[in-house]
Parts: structure tokens; C-alpha cells; sequence
């Protein structure tokens, strides 16, 4: 019997339009895959096209609150990948609803087809976690497990990359701000992790080449406070600002107001999710469950993010002394 070559096999991705989802559709079609684009809005996938050849990406819609269209989405594919996930809530976009009965509807879906599952979580998913958006990432982690013990689950820390949700926020900030605020002190550890690792990571995963029922922890090469960071940000984009420490319950009242912005900059949540660490743990690396486990070598921040960075400099992309 001849084995099916990748061009033979669809590929679904449940949130292929989003920044990690670039990444993804990216890596799996420069295997050779066919790509099924799962999003709420098909019409806003357009960007994904010229990842791949004609014809080799297809959007269709499909939302994680309405089964048929998972159902649909799902049917005839060889692997299902699930990339959906939130920062904040906002209307019938909640946590509970996302994170845990969107994870669970995924995979019983895919369990029902006979396909194969990869799913995103997030370092720190704990379902006894205090922070609401660790602890449905934990809930959805149990869910999935229990549809489909074959699952393979990676946990990445925070994503860096051109139109990331985190550098891209802070210097957007630091272009307004007086100041750039450390919550709780900026002592909170971050092993950022490049997309196109976590993609290329997501990719041996389609292609059978991690273990199966095993959850990955994806860090990048180097551990940072949340402060170096900071640091880091002002120093690529050439400003001088206040590091202003916040402590967790200034921070959190805070959060109680910038909530309710159409984008909030910080949520009560996101201060609680700030207490712990988010890096690789201990035990992953001892098992190997790791970006190097995975034989992926890690690219840095320092080399990665100034390259998108630059816009919010004065100078743009020419640079000059701080002052």
C-alpha cells in the first residue's frame, strides 16, 4: 500500500487567520499540505492565500460556539489543529466558552472523524489556577485529553513576531506614555517563544514526529524579567521613559477600568496571570519536551524583534544615540 504523500493530506486549522495562525499555515504549506482555514470570517482570510500555492489554502467559516460548522470544518482531514485562544472576553466571547467548551467541542469532533489532534495551550494552564484564562486553558487541556488521549498539546510562553499582541503593544505605548508601568515590581520571568518556532514545532506534530498524548512546553533561548523587557523595548526603539514599578494591587484596580476598552491594555486577569512565571518548566526540559527536544533551534529575541520594531522609532529605521 502506498503511503499518502503530504499533497494528499487536508490539514484544518481552527484559527489560521490569527497571528499564530500565520505562522502555522505558513509552515505546513511549505511541507506540501492542503489547508482547510477554519475562521469566523472567511472574507478577512485573504491574507493567508499567498502562503501557498493555488488552490492549496481554502477558508471556510467555522466558530467554536456553533458545533455543525466544527463538524463541517473537521470532516475528511488527516490532522486538526486548534490554535484558538483569547487575551480578554468580550460578549459571548468568554473564556469558559473559548478556551474549554471550544477545545473540547474541537476534539470530539475530531476523535468522531478519525483525525489526528494538535492543540495550542499556554504555559501556566492549571485548572486550579486563580487567573480565569490559565485555568480554562487547563479545563480545555483535560477536555481534550479526554476525547482524544493521542493528542499532542504544546504550551508555548508568550509568542513574539511582527504583529505580536506583547512588543508591539509596549512600544505602541511608549510612543504616548510618560512611563511604562512594572507590574508587581516587573519581576515576573517570560521565555518568549518566535511564531515561526511554534509553527515549525506544530509542523513535526502534523507529521507524526512527536509523541503522542504528550504536552510540549515552547520557550525561546533566553529567560527575561518583565522589566528587561521593558528595558529591551525602549533601548530598540531609541526613548527614554519611566519604569514606574505597580504594585499587583494597584495594578489590578486598574485592570478594573482599562477592562472595558475596546482593546484593554490590562485586565484584573492578565495582573492575576502576572504572579507566576511563564517559562518552561523544570520537568519539560528533563523530558525532553521541549523546541530542542523537538530538534528546533530557537531564535532570540534580540534577533527577531528589532526588525519590526523600528516603526516606532523616530527615526525609523535609522538609528541614534539615546537622549
Amino acid at each position: 500500500m502506498t503511503a499518502m504523500s503530504n499533497s494528499d493530506m487536508l490539514i484544518t486549522i481552527f484559527g489560521a487567520s490569527g497571528f499564530l495562525g500565520r505562522h502555522v499555515v505558513q509552515a505546513l504549506a511549505r511541507d506540501g499540505y492542503r489547508i482547510r482555514a477554519a475562521v469566523r470570517r472567511p472574507d478577512l482570510a485573504g491574507h493567508l492565500q499567498p502562503l501557498g500555492r493555488v488552490g492549496q489554502i481554502h477558508a471556510v467559516q467555522a466558530n467554536l460556539r456553533h458545533p455543525a460548522s466544527v463538524e463541517a470544518a473537521v470532516h475528511d482531514s488527516a490532522v486538526v489543529v486548534n490554535l484558538v485562544g483569547i487575551l480578554f472576553e468580550r460578549g459571548r466571547q468568554r473564556f469558559s466558552a473559548v478556551h474549554a467548551g471550544g477545545a473540547e467541542l474541537v476534539a470530539r469532533a475530531a476523535a468522531a472523524h478519525g483525525a489526528r489532534l494538535v492543540h495550542v495551550s499556554a504555559i501556566g494552564a492549571d485548572e486550579n489556577a486563580t487567573a480565569r484564562y490559565a485555568r480554562t486553558k487547563g479545563l480545555g487541556e483535560a477536555a481534550v485529553f479526554a476525547a482524544m488521549p493521542d493528542a499532542v498539546v504544546f504550551r508555548p510562553s508568550v509568542i513574539f513576531g511582527p504583529d505580536d499582541d506583547f512588543f508591539n503593544k509596549f512600544a505602541a505605548m511608549a510612543r504616548l506614555s510618560p512611563f511604562l508601568p512594572l507590574v508587581g515590581g516587573g519581576h515576573t520571568r517570560f521565555q518568549p517563544v518566535f511564531g515561526g518556532d511554534v509553527g515549525e514545532a506544530i509542523a513535526k506534530a502534523v507529521a507524526n514526529e512527536t509523541k503522542p498524548g504528550t504536552i510540549y512546553e515552547l520557550g525561546g533561548p533566553e529567560i527575561y524579567t518583565f522589566k528587561e523587557l521593558m528595558q529591551f523595548v525602549l533601548a530598540t526603539i531609541d526613548r527614554r521613559r519611566l519604569l514606574l514599578p505597580i504594585p499587583f494591587w494597584v495594578a489590578k484596580l486598574m485592570g478594573q477600568f482599562l477592562q472595558f476598552l475596546p482593546v484593554p491594555p490590562l485586565t484584573p486577569d492578565q495582573v492575576e496571570l502576572l504572579k507566576q512565571d511563564n517559562v518552561v518548566s523544570a520537568a519539560a526540559q528533563g523530558e525532553s519536551r521541549t523546541l530542542q527536544g523537538l530538534g528546533i533551534e530557537a531564535r532570540s529575541v534580540e534577533t527577531i524583534v528589532p526588525s519590526y520594531l523600528w516603526r516606532y522609532r523616530k527615526t525609523g529605521q535609522f538609528r541614534r544615540s539615546l537622549a
